[in-house]
């Protein structure tokens, strides 16, 4: 068998990973690999839209929310990346041949949505935004993809990457490239309820901290306030926070809009304060809390967010008329690699990370509502861009063993699940000192058992966030330590 070797390999098939694709050279050799279907991936699933400034003036409108939504905690340059070169990469799709949704007068609509001062979420296919824009791009695809196929490995030696190695088609081997995107997602499936693909696992982020190389911001994770976490399946029915910017209304089983008592925004507030506030509220008083959808007339809710609809209506929901019973559930990871802002990975030539896998500090401990479609955008433009301009016509591999660790054992599946449970339990929305530390042992005592890589991987980043939750005393934005009452 001839030994792969690409100029670069793309790791994920979300909108971070796809843009680098279509933003990269068509001469260069170029592999993207997939975990699973192209579009087993967040992007597909995203519903609200993109964050962008509608105007000249409101790019710095923009930075200030996204800056206030982080807590004081976004890296400031970053932030103004985001915000500046948004509206260029957003014509840039426009030019392309995508199509946001309009009015009959042919202007593009916007939205708005918590911690936004004003309406600037463009979106697509009413509440499918994600799915719409995957679709798009993967029509647009040039390169081939690699499909079910698990990264267990980076090839990384004396500081530098060749490439990854793999387990496709019940086969271990190496892919060697000059240069490695990680564009692989968040952390989703570590916490029992999350709106997340079932493919989104930390297994890249694990894999890094099994090679030194760090992450950062591991204890911020975002909740979102609204999903319909009721059934057997994994991945949450999220509800749009478009909803919300919208009219509708977080109740409880008596009607009241109770969010007003943690904050005079109410629906609006940034989305770790409704989180809690739903959350502590129904832990206090045990009432079920609901979404209320009776602002919107059946046509149009219908239209502006089919998807949402005719989900909830194949569970058995008559919307707008039935209230949805909603809780929070894990959504968004504002922690990941560490990166500059062209996406690099500090130490080790040749690697790159971008999207949600990476941590540029963008987000700072809350991001700001449709920001991460935006962040996937700029930076991957931002990678190509920095591969474009260093890859190399020379092309020195150091060859690889193929050996690996065995990737399942038996008792896995079982160990996942209370790994799950753990990190919903102690290391979710409300976080506690001595249920940390409680998490962190049994963390510890897992990673001792006989165990496959791939679930060693899920706790080595379990651990990460929980000592990163343990490390910050205070609260933070969607880091929220609940203090302990002495006697």
């Amino acid at each position: 068998m001839k030994t792969p070797y690409y100029d670069v390999l793309i790791i994920g098939t979300g909108i971070a990973g796809l843009h680098t694709a279509l933003s990269l050279p068509t001469s260069l050799r170029v592999l993207i690999v997939s975990k699973d279907y192209a579009w087993e991936c967040n992007t597909f699933y995203a519903q609200g839209g993109i964050a962008v400034a509608t105007h000249h003036d409101d790019i710095a409108l923009h930075v200030k929310d996204t800056l206030e939504a982080g807590a004081g905690h976004c890296n400031k340059e970053a932030v103004t990346v985001l915000c500046t070169e948004g509206p260029v990469v957003i014509q840039e799709l426009i030019e392309r041949g995508f199509a946001f949704d309009c009015d009959e007068y042919g202007r593009i609509l916007y939205t708005k949505e918590a911690a936004h001062s004003t309406n600037r979420i463009v979106h697509a296919g009413g509440d499918a935004t994600g799915r719409v824009v995957h679709l798009f791009m993967m029509e647009q695809l040039f390169f081939p993809i690699l499909y079910n196929t698990q990264v267990t490995d980076l090839l990384i030696e004396e500081g530098r990457c060749y490439g990854v190695r793999v387990f496709h088609a019940d086969k271990i081997f190496n892919i060697y490239a000059q240069k490695v995107v990680i564009a692989s997602g968040g952390v989703g499936s570590l916490y029992e309820y999350h709106t997340n693909a079932r493919t989104v696992s930390a297994d890249m982020q694990g894999i890094c901290l099994s090679h030194g190389i760090a992450l950062a911001d591991m204890e911020m994770m975002q909740f979102h306030p609204t999903a319909f976490v009721l059934g057997n399946a994994v991945r949450k029915q999220l509800l749009s926070e478009s909803l919300r910017g919208e009219g509708a209304q977080i109740v409880d089983e008596d009607g009241k809009r109770f969010i007003f008592n943690y904050d005079e925004r109410g629906e609006l507030a940034p989305r770790d304060i409704v989180s809690r506030a739903i959350f502590d509220y129904k832990h206090k008083t045990h009432k079920e809390v609901y979404l209320d959808l009776s602002a919107f007339s059946e046509e149009h809710f219908k239209q502006r967010f089919p998807s949402i609809y005719f989900n909830m209506k194949n569970i058995g929901y008559n919307l707008p008329y039935q209230q949805i019973p909603i809780s929070p559930a894990f959504h968004y990871s504002m922690g990941g690699i560490h990166t500059d802002l062209s996406g690099q990975v500090p130490h080790i030539k040749n690697l790159y990370a971008v999207g949600e896998v990476a941590h540029t500090g963008v987000h700072g401990a809350n991001r700001l509502a449709s920001n991460s479609l935006l962040e996937g955008l700029v930076f991957s433009k931002r990678v190509a861009s920095d591969i474009t301009n260093t890859i190399k016509i020379d092309k020195e591999i150091i060859y690889f063993s193929e050996s690996e660790d065995i990737l399942i054992q038996e008792k896995d599946k079982e160990l996942k699940n209370e790994l799950r449970n753990l990190m919903w339990c102690h290391a979710g929305i409300l976080r506690e000192e001595k249920n940390l530390e409680k998490a962190l042992n049994r963390v510890k005592e897992m990673l001792e058992l006989p165990i496959g890589k791939l679930l060693k991987l899920r706790l080595l980043v379990s651990r990460e966030i929980i000592q990163s939750a343990l490390t910050r005393k205070k609260s933070l934005g969607a880091h929220y330590m609940k203090e302990e009452v002495s006697l």
